[in-house]
């Protein structure tokens, strides 16, 4: 440190240096907890739309809530089996069905419906049946009904169908509604 011109010592530049990291470190931090937070997908279970390894950041501001159409990131804990990259804690999938909803497969067209009406599924697969699994329900209030895009290889609701909760995860386990991809570089951007 040196003097300035009152005799005083100015902090050390490294002192500063700390400061700023520490503040970013912190405003970092922030940002992560309450507006952005980045994923990694760890399967193939939202092909095309996201391939494994696909870092994408979840808008946590969405936190605890579901719309149908929306790719979301959710703690499937006490849900789902955990699977092997990630510890089975966060799941990445699309919502079908919301509380209230009739979700069912399939009509003699082979489309899903909800409350009797054809989902268009444009983000499958060409040539993807929407399920190989039969099911009609209501969903719960609060809660919601999730697929893979990747149907054939996708452990989703249609599998839970008989384990507690019925395979509806609860809106509130929504940690937010994935927006874009931002790796790998030649992916990356808006959903």
């Amino acid at each position: 440190m040196t003097p300035d011109s009152s005799g005083r010592r100015r902090p050390h530049l490294v002192v500063a240096a700390a400061v700023c990291v520490v503040l970013l470190l912190l405003t970092a931090a922030a940002v992560r907890q309450f507006v952005v937070q980045p994923f990694r997908v760890p399967s193939a279970s939202m092909e095309p739309t996201l391939a494994r390894g696909d870092v994408i950041l979840a808008d946590r501001t969405q936190r605890g809530e579901a719309e149908r159409g929306q790719v979301v990131v959710f703690d499937g804990t006490g849900y789902f089996a955990p699977s092997q990259a990630d510890g089975g804690r966060y799941w990445v999938k699309r919502v079908i069905a919301v509380g209230g909803d009739r979700v069912a497969c399939c009509n003699p067209a082979g489309a899903l419906t909800v409350d009797g009406v054809p989902l268009e599924e444009p983000y499958l697969p060409e040539g993807t049946a929407p399920s190989e699994i039969d099911f009609d329900l209501r969903v719960p209030a609060g809660r919601m009904f999730v697929l893979g895009d990747n149907r054939s290889d996708s452990t989703d609701s249609r599998h839970l169908l008989g384990a507690p909760g019925g395979g509806m995860i609860p809106a509130e386990r929504v940690v937010g509604d994935v927006d874009r991809i931002v790796w790998p570089l030649t992916r990356s951007g808006s959903l």
